[in-house]
């Protein structure tokens, strides 16, 4: 741990506040040291990959703006950029790919042929650093994505061929989470839908039940894989019916026993997921939560210390949610400094996190359950004002990453050495 006693002093100040209203500062460091939070791989490099020389995305929808210097271009250099910020967040994370991001060698390996060995050196990388590894099948930008369409195309061999890609990726998740000694979380989203109405809703769905099906037909150990489905309102070419939707994924993930996940983008611009999560812990064990920021529409914008971040990490610790929630970032700008966005966006989710630990959350209950609103509202109000932000301090201190602007000074120190000279 590092040394700093005016950060200390304040913390121990800070410590006696909150244990004026029953808050104990040091078990709400300790539970947030226990949560990891998945990078997401995407940020560094545009959501391009590897599959060809020349990378980018073709019809998929997915848009990364702007053009700042800098972008990783090979899987040496997008490993290295993820170092640089991780070394910022405190504690000990993970980090979530796409199969885009395979590393093909000589040889170019199709998606629905892809196995662990493309993915070797990410997996060293990861075990080297003690960390896990997450996964995401990538059903766009393909030749085969015919038509915005993949699991529930009417072609038969369209569908084969994505069955079989994502049937691909639940192995190659499963050997991720073998060799790490930790489950890998592998996703499934696809863009399929339409962009006018539609006149015939069920054709679609019935052919992505039983093509999901098929995927997950294969018996895997659970402590290797953990298998995802993740909905969507709309998208660019599917404004009008998305075939996977919340309500479709949501009631195939409780029917087939899996992982639902909520991402934070995916919903109406006046939804928040914070009041879904109680809802499906009901009836799941365990969710994936991709958290994303949209701004108008689900346009993935570096996450920020919003009401709604802070609404869903209050309900992830009032509920006791923790130790069943997979949280993942999920978003892509081009626009700023790429190392930046990744640092800014999961420090962000980590503040979020704190915030919700260092609430008198007892209080408030009993409070609640006396029907006392006036005094519930009132504890609400002046939690808002207590000093959290020396026990953020604090835990960065502990963990040994910059506190407050230090960890710009790094990312420009990086910028200046390596990002500049691409």
């Amino acid at each position: 741990m590092a040394k700093n006693s005016k950060i200390e002093r304040c913390f121990a100040e800070a410590n006696e506040r909150y244990a004026a209203c029953g808050v104990d500062a040091n078990k709400a460091v300790k539970a947030l040291s226990a949560v990891q939070v998945s990078l997401h791989c995407w940020q560094g490099d545009d959501v391009r990959g590897f599959e060809h020389a020349e990378g980018g995305l073709s019809d998929s929808g997915l848009q990364a703006t702007g053009n700042y210097p800098g972008r990783a271009r090979n899987a040496d250099e997008l490993r290295a950029d993820l170092d640089k910020a991780l070394s910022l967040v405190p504690g000990t994370h993970r980090v979530n790919l796409h199969s885009i991001y395979a590393e093909h060698g000589t040889k170019r390996v199709e998606r629905n042929k892809l196995t662990a060995e493309q993915f070797r050196k990410w997996i060293d990388w990861a075990r080297k650093r003690g960390m896990g590894l997450d996964f995401n099948g990538t059903f766009f930008s393909h030749p085969m994505a015919k038509d915005g369409f993949t699991l529930s195309h009417p072609d038969k061999a369209v569908r084969r061929f994505w069955i079989e890609h994502g049937q691909a990726c639940r192995r190659i998740g499963a050997a991720m989470g073998k060799a790490l000694g930790t489950p890998c979380v592998t996703n499934i989203w696809i863009p399929d839908g339409f962009k006018d109405i539609p006149a015939d809703r069920k054709g679609p769905r019935e052919r992505l039940k039983d093509s999901l099906d098929d995927i997950l037909k294969e018996k895997l150990n659970p402590a290797h894989n953990l298998d995802s489905v993740e909905g969507k309102l709309f998208g660019i070419g599917s404004e009008s019916y998305v075939t996977g939707s919340h309500e479709f994924y949501l009631a195939y993930a409780i029917s087939r026993r899996i992982l639902l996940c909520l991402d934070a983008g995916h919903f109406h611009p006046t939804e928040t997921i914070a009041d879904k999560l109680s809802a499906v812990f009901a009836f799941l064990d365990r969710i994936l939560l991709h958290v994303s920021r949209g701004v108008r529409w689900d346009s993935d914008h570096v996450v920020i210390l919003s009401d709604e971040l802070k609404a869903i990490a209050e309900e992830l610790v009032r509920g006791n949610y923790l130790g069943r929630v997979h949280i993942g970032l999920d978003y892509f700008d081009a626009s700023i400094n790429r190392v930046a966005a990744w640092v800014i966006g999961a420090r962000n989710m980590q503040k979020a996190l704190l915030l919700a630990l260092l609430e008198p959350t007892a209080q408030l209950c009993m409070a609640e359950k006396k029907n006392d609103l006036t005094g519930r509202l009132a504890l609400l109000e002046e939690t808002k004002t207590r000093p959290w932000g020396a026990v953020w301090d604090y835990y960065c201190l502990t963990r040994n990453v910059p506190v407050g602007m230090d960890w710009l000074k790094e990312v420009r120190t990086y910028e200046h050495n390596t990002l500049s000279k691409r």
